[in-house]
Protein backbone atom coordinates (compact mmCIF):
# COMPACT_ATOMS: atom_id res chain seq x y z
CA UNK A 1 0.00 0.00 0.00
CA UNK A 2 1.57 3.57 -0.83
CA UNK A 3 1.74 6.23 0.98
CA UNK A 4 2.42 9.66 0.52
CA UNK A 5 3.35 12.58 2.49
CA UNK A 6 1.61 16.41 1.82
CA UNK A 7 3.50 18.99 3.78
CA UNK A 8 2.62 22.49 3.43
CA UNK A 9 2.30 26.05 5.21
CA UNK A 10 -0.37 27.70 6.74
CA UNK A 11 0.40 30.54 3.97
CA UNK A 12 0.52 28.04 1.21
CA UNK A 13 -2.61 26.31 2.53
CA UNK A 14 -4.56 29.81 2.67
CA UNK A 15 -3.17 30.75 -1.11
CA UNK A 16 -4.66 27.48 -1.99
CA UNK A 17 -7.96 27.84 -0.43
CA UNK A 18 -8.26 31.89 -2.03
CA UNK A 19 -7.23 30.58 -5.45
CA UNK A 20 -9.84 27.55 -5.24
CA UNK A 21 -7.09 25.04 -5.80
CA UNK A 22 -7.35 21.37 -5.43
CA UNK A 23 -4.17 20.92 -2.50
CA UNK A 24 -6.06 20.63 0.45
CA UNK A 25 -5.61 20.15 3.98
CA UNK A 26 -7.94 22.36 6.41
CA UNK A 27 -7.34 25.54 7.83
CA UNK A 28 -5.85 25.74 11.43
CA UNK A 29 -3.58 22.33 10.69
CA UNK A 30 -0.04 23.73 12.19
CA UNK A 31 2.69 24.55 9.98
CA UNK A 32 4.54 21.70 8.27
CA UNK A 33 2.46 19.15 9.76
CA UNK A 34 1.50 16.37 7.11
CA UNK A 35 -1.68 13.84 6.14
CA UNK A 36 -0.89 10.75 4.47
CA UNK A 37 -2.39 9.58 1.46
CA UNK A 38 -2.57 5.21 0.82
CA UNK A 39 -3.39 4.22 -2.32
CA UNK A 40 -6.32 2.14 -2.82
CA UNK A 41 -7.30 0.00 -6.05
CA UNK A 42 -5.41 2.72 -7.73
CA UNK A 43 -6.54 5.73 -6.26
CA UNK A 44 -4.99 7.75 -3.44
CA UNK A 45 -6.98 7.96 -0.02
CA UNK A 46 -6.98 9.52 3.20
CA UNK A 47 -7.68 7.42 6.92
CA UNK A 48 -11.08 9.51 7.88
CA UNK A 49 -9.59 8.68 11.31
CA UNK A 50 -6.29 10.64 10.73
CA UNK A 51 -8.36 13.60 9.09
CA UNK A 52 -10.69 13.77 11.85
CA UNK A 53 -7.72 14.22 14.26
CA UNK A 54 -6.42 16.99 12.44
CA UNK A 55 -9.03 19.32 12.69
CA UNK A 56 -9.98 21.47 15.30
CA UNK A 57 -12.91 20.45 17.65
CA UNK A 58 -13.71 17.79 15.26
CA UNK A 59 -15.80 14.29 16.10
CA UNK A 60 -16.46 11.09 14.42
CA UNK A 61 -18.54 8.34 14.27
CA UNK A 62 -16.71 5.28 12.00
CA UNK A 63 -17.49 2.18 13.51
CA UNK A 64 -15.95 -0.59 11.24
CA UNK A 65 -19.26 -2.44 11.05
CA UNK A 66 -21.27 0.55 9.74
CA UNK A 67 -22.98 1.82 6.98
CA UNK A 68 -22.64 5.25 7.66
CA UNK A 69 -19.87 7.41 9.03
CA UNK A 70 -20.04 10.97 10.50
CA UNK A 71 -17.57 13.47 10.51
CA UNK A 72 -18.34 16.50 12.61
CA UNK A 73 -16.44 20.22 13.58
CA UNK A 74 -17.75 23.15 14.19
CA UNK A 75 -20.84 24.61 11.86
CA UNK A 76 -21.01 21.16 9.60
CA UNK A 77 -21.71 17.16 9.31
CA UNK A 78 -20.60 15.45 6.40
CA UNK A 79 -22.05 11.94 6.31
CA UNK A 80 -20.18 9.38 4.34
CA UNK A 81 -21.38 6.11 2.99
CA UNK A 82 -19.70 2.77 2.30
CA UNK A 83 -19.31 2.06 -1.44
CA UNK A 84 -20.78 5.14 -2.68
CA UNK A 85 -19.02 8.16 -4.06
CA UNK A 86 -21.60 10.55 -2.97
CA UNK A 87 -21.82 11.92 0.43
CA UNK A 88 -23.37 14.61 2.30
CA UNK A 89 -22.82 17.83 3.16
CA UNK A 90 -24.98 19.70 6.26
CA UNK A 91 -27.40 17.60 4.14
CA UNK A 92 -26.67 18.84 0.40
CA UNK A 93 -25.33 16.15 -1.82
CA UNK A 94 -21.93 16.03 -2.90
CA UNK A 95 -20.48 13.72 -5.67
CA UNK A 96 -16.63 12.68 -4.94
CA UNK A 97 -14.53 11.10 -7.91
CA UNK A 98 -14.41 7.98 -6.65
CA UNK A 99 -16.43 5.85 -3.64
CA UNK A 100 -15.84 5.82 0.20
CA UNK A 101 -14.51 2.36 1.26
CA UNK A 102 -13.86 0.73 4.46
CA UNK A 103 -10.23 -1.74 4.12
CA UNK A 104 -9.16 -3.40 7.14
CA UNK A 105 -11.85 -2.07 9.61
CA UNK A 106 -10.39 1.59 8.41
CA UNK A 107 -12.16 3.96 6.65
CA UNK A 108 -11.05 5.53 3.77
CA UNK A 109 -12.22 8.57 1.75
CA UNK A 110 -11.05 9.69 -1.45
CA UNK A 111 -8.07 12.45 -1.38
CA UNK A 112 -10.56 14.84 -3.87
CA UNK A 113 -12.84 15.05 -0.22
CA UNK A 114 -9.66 16.69 1.20
CA UNK A 115 -8.36 18.83 -1.75
CA UNK A 116 -11.93 20.42 -2.76
CA UNK A 117 -14.74 20.13 -0.67
CA UNK A 118 -12.91 20.68 2.85
CA UNK A 119 -10.87 23.95 1.90
CA UNK A 120 -14.07 25.28 0.89
CA UNK A 121 -15.83 24.28 4.29
CA UNK A 122 -13.31 25.57 6.66
CA UNK A 123 -12.86 28.89 4.48
CA UNK A 124 -16.90 28.91 5.17
CA UNK A 125 -17.61 28.49 1.08
CA UNK A 126 -21.52 26.85 0.43
CA UNK A 127 -20.36 23.45 -1.68
CA UNK A 128 -24.06 23.96 -2.58
CA UNK A 129 -24.30 27.42 -3.71
CA UNK A 130 -20.72 28.48 -4.25
CA UNK A 131 -19.91 30.94 -7.16
CA UNK A 132 -18.73 29.64 -10.47
CA UNK A 133 -15.29 31.40 -9.95
CA UNK A 134 -14.59 29.75 -6.46
CA UNK A 135 -15.48 26.21 -7.85
CA UNK A 136 -11.93 24.07 -8.45
CA UNK A 137 -12.06 23.77 -12.68
CA UNK A 138 -12.91 20.65 -13.83
CA UNK A 139 -12.85 19.00 -17.13
CA UNK A 140 -16.09 19.83 -18.75
CA UNK A 141 -18.55 16.72 -18.25
CA UNK A 142 -20.73 15.13 -21.40
CA UNK A 143 -23.85 13.39 -21.47
CA UNK A 144 -22.79 10.22 -23.32
CA UNK A 145 -26.21 8.43 -22.91
CA UNK A 146 -29.52 8.46 -21.40
CA UNK A 147 -31.40 5.39 -20.74
CA UNK A 148 -34.18 4.11 -18.59
CA UNK A 149 -36.30 1.20 -17.58
CA UNK A 150 -39.66 0.44 -15.80
CA UNK A 151 -39.93 -2.29 -13.10
CA UNK A 152 -43.40 -3.00 -11.23
CA UNK A 153 -42.68 -0.51 -8.48
CA UNK A 154 -39.92 1.91 -9.88
CA UNK A 155 -39.00 3.49 -12.56
CA UNK A 156 -34.92 3.83 -13.05
CA UNK A 157 -33.45 6.72 -15.32
CA UNK A 158 -29.52 6.61 -15.70
CA UNK A 159 -27.45 9.35 -16.88
CA UNK A 160 -24.03 8.08 -18.52
CA UNK A 161 -21.52 10.41 -18.50
CA UNK A 162 -17.87 11.29 -19.68
CA UNK A 163 -17.05 12.52 -15.78
CA UNK A 164 -17.61 12.70 -12.23
CA UNK A 165 -21.29 15.07 -12.12
CA UNK A 166 -22.48 17.16 -9.72
CA UNK A 167 -25.88 16.88 -9.32
CA UNK A 168 -28.65 18.92 -7.28
CA UNK A 169 -32.50 17.68 -6.56
CA UNK A 170 -34.23 20.98 -6.69
CA UNK A 171 -38.25 21.73 -5.81
CA UNK A 172 -40.20 19.53 -7.80
CA UNK A 173 -43.35 20.93 -9.88
CA UNK A 174 -47.11 19.48 -9.42
CA UNK A 175 -46.47 16.38 -11.77
CA UNK A 176 -42.69 16.41 -12.26
CA UNK A 177 -39.66 15.85 -10.78
CA UNK A 178 -36.71 18.36 -11.35
CA UNK A 179 -32.31 17.62 -11.07
CA UNK A 180 -30.03 20.43 -11.91
CA UNK A 181 -27.13 18.68 -13.37
CA UNK A 182 -24.23 21.18 -12.80
CA UNK A 183 -21.81 22.00 -15.45
CA UNK A 184 -23.18 19.17 -17.74
CA UNK A 185 -23.00 19.52 -21.59
CA UNK A 186 -25.82 18.23 -23.06
CA UNK A 187 -28.26 19.27 -25.74
CA UNK A 188 -31.54 19.48 -25.44
CA UNK A 189 -33.56 15.75 -25.81
CA UNK A 190 -37.18 14.08 -24.87
CA UNK A 191 -37.23 10.33 -24.38
CA UNK A 192 -40.79 9.02 -23.97
CA UNK A 193 -41.13 6.42 -21.61
CA UNK A 194 -45.09 6.12 -21.39
CA UNK A 195 -45.11 2.93 -18.82
CA UNK A 196 -48.09 4.30 -16.73
CA UNK A 197 -46.31 5.99 -14.35
CA UNK A 198 -43.66 8.18 -15.76
CA UNK A 199 -44.80 9.65 -19.52
CA UNK A 200 -41.09 11.70 -20.41
CA UNK A 201 -37.71 12.53 -19.74
CA UNK A 202 -36.27 16.10 -20.96
CA UNK A 203 -33.15 17.31 -20.77
CA UNK A 204 -32.67 20.94 -21.13
CA UNK A 205 -30.35 23.63 -20.86
CA UNK A 206 -30.56 25.88 -17.97
CA UNK A 207 -27.73 28.26 -18.02
CA UNK A 208 -24.45 26.79 -17.39
CA UNK A 209 -25.92 23.61 -16.46
CA UNK A 210 -28.30 21.08 -17.47
CA UNK A 211 -32.09 20.42 -16.18
CA UNK A 212 -33.53 17.06 -16.02
CA UNK A 213 -37.10 16.91 -15.87
CA UNK A 214 -39.12 14.24 -15.43
CA UNK A 215 -42.93 14.61 -16.39
CA UNK A 216 -45.73 11.56 -14.75
CA UNK A 217 -48.36 10.88 -16.34
CA UNK A 218 -50.15 10.76 -12.83
CA UNK A 219 -49.63 11.36 -9.16
CA UNK A 220 -45.53 11.99 -8.55
CA UNK A 221 -43.20 9.54 -7.30
CA UNK A 222 -40.61 9.77 -5.08
CA UNK A 223 -36.93 9.69 -6.03
CA UNK A 224 -33.81 8.06 -4.90
CA UNK A 225 -30.29 9.34 -6.51
CA UNK A 226 -27.19 7.67 -6.33
CA UNK A 227 -23.42 7.79 -8.60
CA UNK A 228 -21.24 4.93 -9.80
CA UNK A 229 -18.27 5.25 -11.44
CA UNK A 230 -16.26 3.07 -13.99
CA UNK A 231 -18.20 4.67 -15.68
CA UNK A 232 -19.48 7.75 -14.30
CA UNK A 233 -23.11 6.95 -14.16
CA UNK A 234 -26.06 9.09 -12.25
CA UNK A 235 -28.54 6.65 -10.99
CA UNK A 236 -32.24 7.61 -10.50
CA UNK A 237 -34.84 5.52 -9.31
CA UNK A 238 -38.68 7.22 -9.29
CA UNK A 239 -40.48 4.96 -6.83
CA UNK A 240 -44.18 4.48 -7.99
CA UNK A 241 -46.90 5.60 -5.32
CA UNK A 242 -48.92 3.35 -3.04
CA UNK A 243 -52.28 2.66 -3.96
CA UNK A 244 -54.79 1.34 -1.91
CA UNK A 245 -55.23 -2.57 -2.88
CA UNK A 246 -56.38 -5.87 -1.71
CA UNK A 247 -55.10 -6.86 2.16
CA UNK A 248 -51.56 -8.20 1.01
CA UNK A 249 -50.72 -11.47 1.76
CA UNK A 250 -49.61 -12.49 5.60
CA UNK A 251 -45.87 -13.48 5.76
CA UNK A 252 -44.31 -16.00 8.10
CA UNK A 253 -41.19 -15.74 9.88
CA UNK A 254 -38.47 -16.98 7.62
CA UNK A 255 -38.58 -20.70 7.63
CA UNK A 256 -36.48 -22.04 4.30
CA UNK A 257 -33.83 -20.94 3.18
CA UNK A 258 -31.53 -22.25 0.16
CA UNK A 259 -27.86 -22.22 -0.01
CA UNK A 260 -26.13 -22.52 -3.60
CA UNK A 261 -23.00 -24.33 -4.17
CA UNK A 262 -21.47 -22.48 -7.24
CA UNK A 263 -20.50 -24.49 -10.40
CA UNK A 264 -20.30 -28.54 -10.19
CA UNK A 265 -20.01 -31.42 -12.76
CA UNK A 266 -18.33 -30.47 -15.86
CA UNK A 267 -18.12 -26.62 -14.53
CA UNK A 268 -14.80 -26.76 -12.34
CA UNK A 269 -14.89 -23.02 -11.56
CA UNK A 270 -11.84 -21.23 -11.05
CA UNK A 271 -8.51 -22.90 -10.50
CA UNK A 272 -6.01 -22.26 -8.21
CA UNK A 273 -2.38 -21.84 -8.32
CA UNK A 274 -1.77 -25.35 -6.98
CA UNK A 275 -5.40 -27.32 -8.33
CA UNK A 276 -8.00 -26.57 -5.98
CA UNK A 277 -11.06 -26.32 -8.20
CA UNK A 278 -14.00 -23.67 -6.85
CA UNK A 279 -16.54 -26.01 -7.71
CA UNK A 280 -15.04 -28.50 -4.49
CA UNK A 281 -14.41 -25.60 -2.31
CA UNK A 282 -17.67 -23.90 -2.28
CA UNK A 283 -19.55 -27.35 -1.86
CA UNK A 284 -18.00 -28.03 0.99
CA UNK A 285 -18.34 -24.57 1.96
CA UNK A 286 -21.81 -24.57 1.61
CA UNK A 287 -22.42 -27.68 3.34
CA UNK A 288 -20.91 -27.04 6.49
CA UNK A 289 -22.93 -23.58 6.17
CA UNK A 290 -26.17 -25.69 5.55
CA UNK A 291 -25.85 -27.95 8.83
CA UNK A 292 -24.90 -24.58 10.84
CA UNK A 293 -28.00 -22.79 9.70
CA UNK A 294 -30.24 -25.86 10.54
CA UNK A 295 -28.81 -25.96 13.73
CA UNK A 296 -28.97 -22.11 15.00
CA UNK A 297 -31.40 -20.41 13.09
CA UNK A 298 -33.91 -23.04 12.94
CA UNK A 299 -34.94 -23.14 9.54
CA UNK A 300 -35.21 -25.78 6.68
CA UNK A 301 -32.17 -25.36 4.35
CA UNK A 302 -32.09 -26.86 0.80
CA UNK A 303 -29.09 -27.41 -1.13
CA UNK A 304 -29.15 -26.35 -5.14
CA UNK A 305 -26.30 -29.52 -5.09
CA UNK A 306 -25.00 -31.68 -2.84
CA UNK A 307 -22.77 -33.55 -5.08
CA UNK A 308 -20.42 -32.93 -7.82
CA UNK A 309 -23.21 -32.20 -9.92
CA UNK A 310 -23.65 -29.63 -12.75
CA UNK A 311 -27.07 -27.63 -11.97
CA UNK A 312 -27.68 -24.67 -14.88
CA UNK A 313 -28.23 -21.36 -13.62
CA UNK A 314 -31.60 -20.84 -14.77
CA UNK A 315 -32.48 -24.31 -12.45
CA UNK A 316 -30.91 -22.68 -8.98
CA UNK A 317 -33.59 -20.15 -8.59
CA UNK A 318 -36.37 -22.39 -10.32
CA UNK A 319 -35.76 -24.22 -7.58
CA UNK A 320 -35.51 -21.96 -5.21
CA UNK A 321 -39.00 -20.78 -5.96
CA UNK A 322 -40.82 -23.90 -6.42
CA UNK A 323 -39.81 -24.51 -2.86
CA UNK A 324 -41.21 -21.25 -1.81
CA UNK A 325 -37.59 -19.99 -0.25
CA UNK A 326 -37.54 -16.79 1.77
CA UNK A 327 -33.90 -16.51 1.30
CA UNK A 328 -31.46 -17.77 -1.73
CA UNK A 329 -27.60 -17.47 -1.21
CA UNK A 330 -24.97 -18.10 -3.74
CA UNK A 331 -21.29 -19.15 -2.54
CA UNK A 332 -18.61 -18.38 -4.78
CA UNK A 333 -14.95 -18.07 -5.06
CA UNK A 334 -13.09 -15.41 -6.83
CA UNK A 335 -10.45 -15.30 -9.74
CA UNK A 336 -8.07 -12.44 -10.87
CA UNK A 337 -5.60 -12.32 -13.23
CA UNK A 338 -2.98 -10.29 -10.61
CA UNK A 339 -2.04 -13.03 -8.17
CA UNK A 340 -1.77 -11.22 -4.94
CA UNK A 341 -5.69 -9.51 -5.04
CA UNK A 342 -7.49 -10.43 -2.00
CA UNK A 343 -10.66 -10.31 -0.12
CA UNK A 344 -14.03 -10.93 0.21
CA UNK A 345 -17.15 -8.82 -1.61
CA UNK A 346 -20.82 -9.55 -1.76
CA UNK A 347 -23.24 -8.76 -4.09
CA UNK A 348 -26.67 -8.44 -5.30
CA UNK A 349 -28.41 -7.91 -8.59
CA UNK A 350 -29.04 -4.38 -10.19
CA UNK A 351 -28.63 -3.65 -14.01
CA UNK A 352 -25.99 -1.45 -13.25
CA UNK A 353 -23.16 -2.86 -11.87
CA UNK A 354 -21.39 -0.69 -9.31
CA UNK A 355 -18.15 -0.59 -11.37
CA UNK A 356 -15.77 -1.89 -14.00
CA UNK A 357 -14.66 -4.65 -12.32
CA UNK A 358 -18.21 -5.95 -10.44
CA UNK A 359 -19.35 -6.22 -14.23
CA UNK A 360 -16.11 -8.32 -15.17
CA UNK A 361 -17.00 -10.77 -12.18
CA UNK A 362 -20.46 -11.24 -13.33
CA UNK A 363 -19.13 -11.47 -16.54
CA UNK A 364 -16.79 -14.85 -15.37
CA UNK A 365 -19.82 -15.72 -13.67
CA UNK A 366 -22.42 -16.08 -16.26
CA UNK A 367 -20.18 -17.47 -18.74
CA UNK A 368 -21.32 -20.75 -17.11
CA UNK A 369 -24.68 -20.47 -19.37
CA UNK A 370 -21.98 -21.57 -22.30
CA UNK A 371 -21.35 -24.69 -20.60
CA UNK A 372 -25.23 -25.63 -20.41
CA UNK A 373 -25.64 -26.49 -24.46
CA UNK A 374 -23.25 -30.00 -22.69
CA UNK A 375 -25.40 -30.76 -20.23
CA UNK A 376 -28.40 -30.95 -22.66
CA UNK A 377 -29.75 -27.42 -21.60
CA UNK A 378 -29.35 -26.22 -25.03
CA UNK A 379 -27.35 -23.26 -26.46
CA UNK A 380 -27.29 -20.37 -23.96
CA UNK A 381 -29.09 -16.95 -24.20
CA UNK A 382 -27.33 -14.65 -26.83
CA UNK A 383 -27.07 -11.71 -24.12
CA UNK A 384 -27.11 -12.80 -20.93
CA UNK A 385 -27.75 -9.37 -19.70
CA UNK A 386 -30.56 -8.49 -21.53
CA UNK A 387 -31.69 -12.24 -20.14
CA UNK A 388 -31.13 -10.95 -16.82
CA UNK A 389 -32.92 -7.07 -17.73
CA UNK A 390 -36.14 -8.62 -18.58
CA UNK A 391 -36.39 -11.14 -15.84
CA UNK A 392 -38.19 -8.65 -12.98
CA UNK A 393 -39.02 -11.05 -10.24
CA UNK A 394 -35.96 -10.10 -8.80
CA UNK A 395 -36.33 -6.21 -8.78
CA UNK A 396 -38.94 -6.30 -6.03
CA UNK A 397 -36.29 -7.41 -3.84
CA UNK A 398 -33.61 -5.42 -4.56
CA UNK A 399 -33.95 -3.31 -1.38
CA UNK A 400 -34.18 -6.14 0.58
CA UNK A 401 -30.87 -8.10 -0.74
CA UNK A 402 -29.43 -5.28 -0.41
CA UNK A 403 -29.89 -5.22 3.09
CA UNK A 404 -29.03 -9.14 3.45
CA UNK A 405 -25.94 -8.61 1.21
CA UNK A 406 -24.67 -5.25 3.88
CA UNK A 407 -25.18 -7.55 7.21
CA UNK A 408 -23.69 -10.82 5.57
CA UNK A 409 -21.21 -9.17 4.57
CA UNK A 410 -20.17 -7.15 7.22
CA UNK A 411 -20.27 -10.49 9.45
CA UNK A 412 -17.78 -11.97 7.31
CA UNK A 413 -15.24 -8.65 7.10
CA UNK A 414 -15.67 -8.70 11.08
CA UNK A 415 -14.81 -12.25 11.54
CA UNK A 416 -12.81 -13.47 8.89
CA UNK A 417 -8.71 -11.74 8.94
CA UNK A 418 -9.06 -10.64 5.35
CA UNK A 419 -9.87 -7.73 3.03
CA UNK A 420 -13.17 -5.89 2.57
CA UNK A 421 -14.11 -5.16 -0.59
CA UNK A 422 -17.38 -3.80 -0.01
CA UNK A 423 -20.72 -4.47 -1.09
CA UNK A 424 -21.51 -4.40 -4.57
CA UNK A 425 -24.32 -4.81 -7.16
CA UNK A 426 -23.80 -6.57 -10.80
CA UNK A 427 -26.20 -8.56 -13.39
CA UNK A 428 -25.97 -11.86 -11.83
CA UNK A 429 -27.85 -14.55 -14.67
CA UNK A 430 -28.03 -16.56 -10.87
CA UNK A 431 -29.73 -14.15 -9.04
CA UNK A 432 -32.14 -13.17 -11.82
CA UNK A 433 -35.18 -15.14 -11.32
CA UNK A 434 -35.05 -15.41 -7.64
CA UNK A 435 -38.44 -14.03 -6.13
CA UNK A 436 -36.90 -13.54 -2.52
CA UNK A 437 -34.32 -11.53 -1.10
CA UNK A 438 -31.01 -13.36 -2.87
CA UNK A 439 -26.88 -12.21 -2.69
CA UNK A 440 -23.97 -13.37 -4.22
CA UNK A 441 -20.91 -14.04 -1.94
CA UNK A 442 -17.55 -14.26 -3.30
CA UNK A 443 -15.38 -15.85 -0.15
CA UNK A 444 -12.08 -15.11 -1.23
CA UNK A 445 -9.79 -15.39 -4.65
CA UNK A 446 -8.65 -18.68 -5.21
CA UNK A 447 -6.15 -17.49 -7.80
CA UNK A 448 -3.93 -15.91 -4.63
CA UNK A 449 -1.43 -18.25 -3.43
CA UNK A 450 -2.21 -17.21 0.00
CA UNK A 451 -5.81 -17.15 0.25
CA UNK A 452 -5.80 -20.28 -1.56
CA UNK A 453 -3.88 -22.28 0.90
CA UNK A 454 -6.23 -20.58 3.48
CA UNK A 455 -9.37 -21.95 1.92
CA UNK A 456 -8.10 -25.10 1.85
CA UNK A 457 -7.98 -25.13 6.00
CA UNK A 458 -10.60 -26.99 6.88
CA UNK A 459 -10.46 -24.89 9.60
CA UNK A 460 -10.61 -21.67 8.24
CA UNK A 461 -13.91 -23.04 5.71
CA UNK A 462 -15.33 -23.57 9.21
CA UNK A 463 -15.20 -20.13 9.91
CA UNK A 464 -16.52 -18.66 6.82
CA UNK A 465 -19.58 -20.97 7.48
CA UNK A 466 -19.76 -19.44 10.94
CA UNK A 467 -19.22 -15.95 9.43
CA UNK A 468 -21.92 -16.55 6.67
CA UNK A 469 -24.42 -17.87 9.16
CA UNK A 470 -24.18 -15.53 11.86
CA UNK A 471 -24.76 -12.94 9.33
CA UNK A 472 -28.16 -15.07 8.11
CA UNK A 473 -28.92 -15.01 12.26
CA UNK A 474 -28.62 -10.93 12.48
CA UNK A 475 -30.73 -10.25 9.55
CA UNK A 476 -33.34 -13.31 10.44
CA UNK A 477 -33.46 -10.80 13.95
CA UNK A 478 -33.69 -7.89 12.16
CA UNK A 479 -36.83 -9.14 9.88
CA UNK A 480 -38.84 -11.16 12.99
CA UNK A 481 -38.26 -7.67 14.42
CA UNK A 482 -39.76 -5.45 11.60
CA UNK A 483 -42.77 -7.75 11.45
CA UNK A 484 -43.66 -7.54 15.16
CA UNK A 485 -42.55 -4.04 15.35
CA UNK A 486 -45.46 -3.41 12.58
CA UNK A 487 -48.03 -5.43 14.46
CA UNK A 488 -48.05 -7.11 10.96
CA UNK A 489 -46.03 -8.96 8.03
CA UNK A 490 -44.39 -5.66 6.79
CA UNK A 491 -42.60 -8.06 4.09
CA UNK A 492 -44.52 -9.60 1.35
CA UNK A 493 -43.83 -12.55 -0.55
CA UNK A 494 -44.66 -12.67 -4.46
CA UNK A 495 -45.15 -16.56 -6.15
Amino acid sequence: MGVARIGLTVSQIRRAIILGGLLLIPAGRAAGATLPTVTHQGRPYVELRRLADSLNRAGLEARPSSTRARLRFPGHVVTFTRNWAQILVNNTPVVLDAPVRVRRGVWLVPESFVGRVLPRLTAGVSVAAAPAAARAPTPEVVLEELRFRSYPSFTRVVLETSGLLAYRVEQPGPKEARIRLIGLAATAQVEEIRDGFVGEVRVERAGGDALLRVVFEGTAGTVRASTLADPHRLVLEFTRPTEPGPPQEEVAPLRTLVLDAGHGGHDSGALGPTGLMEKELVLDVTRRAAKLAEERLGVRVLLTRDADAFVALRDRTSFANRARADLFVSIHANAHRQAMTDGVETYFLSSEATDSEARQVAAQENGVVQLESASGRGGAPKDIVKTILWDLAQSEFQTESSRLAEIVHDSMTQSLRIGNRGVKQAGFYVLGGAAMPAILIEIGFITNPKEERRLRDPRHRDEIARAIVAGLAEYKRNWDQRVRAAGEPSLTKTR
